[in-house]
């Protein structure tokens, strides 16, 4: 391929795809903000159910996602997969899955604009809406991905499925422990896990999953013909 034609099938696989998500992501949005969901009720339910022992399990739930966390096991990973696999594109996946994920977030959260649900919030809110998670959303793109990667190299059937179910386990994990804790309503959490998932396959289509064009091969008649 060409620079030129790998601009063009980045833009088209990856930067398309991206803008779709945040045009979509932003629309929701705000389409939620315009029509009332009742989730407050949801978000006050949890509240008043509150415990200590849940208060100190949602804590390390929600830690599986937290921002430097998600940051370092990104590089640490990416780097593994480099050595181990000896080629450059599952570490490239698992960082597209990962940031093109950030990049929505953080493109449509603030225009979004909404707020965190009204009960008493466990964590300190950080300067953005509640919508969509982010943590959920980072969630599915880094445990999800490295899911996906370590399935395409195992062929053992019990140990995919116990592969799968921890990558599947821990962006739930997350997501309930951010709804209990009051930092987002049940759609904010709902989009995130979408958003997650669609940047993974996006990232898997674009990198992880694709074939090089293979070079036109000359026929044998024209390789032994004399110059």
């Amino acid at each position: 391929m060409t620079r030129a034609e790998h601009v063009k099938y980045y833009a088209l696989t990856i930067l398309l795809p991206m803008l779709l998500m945040a045009g979509v992501t932003f629309g929701v949005g705000k389409l939620i903000l315009a029509w009332p969901t009742g989730e407050a009720e949801v978000s006050r339910t949890l509240a008043a159910d509150r415990t200590p022992l849940w208060n100190t399990l949602t804590d390390y739930g929600t830690s599986l996602s937290d921002t430097p966390y998600i940051v370092a096991l990104t590089v640490i990973v990416a780097i593994v997969f480099r050595l181990v696999y000896k080629r450059r594109r599952e570490s490239i996946f698992l960082v597209a899955a990962v940031w093109s994920q950030s990049l929505i977030f953080l493109a449509t959260t603030t225009p979004v604009g909404r707020h965190r649900p009204p009960v008493q919030h466990i964590d300190p809110a950080p300067p953005t809406s509640s919508f969509p998670s982010g943590h959920v959303s980072a969630a599915v793109g880094f445990y999800c991905a490295v899911a996906l990667v370590l399935t395409t190299h195992i062929r053992n059937r019990a140990l995919q499925v116990v592969i799968w179910v921890l990558g599947v386990a821990a962006p739930l994990i997350v997501g309930f422990s951010r709804l209990y804790r009051g930092m987002h309503f049940l759609t904010d959490v709902t989009w995130g896990l979408l958003l997650g998932v669609g940047c993974v396959v996006m990232a898997a289509r674009a990198i992880l999953y694709r074939r090089e064009k293979q070079q036109p091969q000359r026929p044998i008649s024209e390789l032994a013909r004399p110059a």
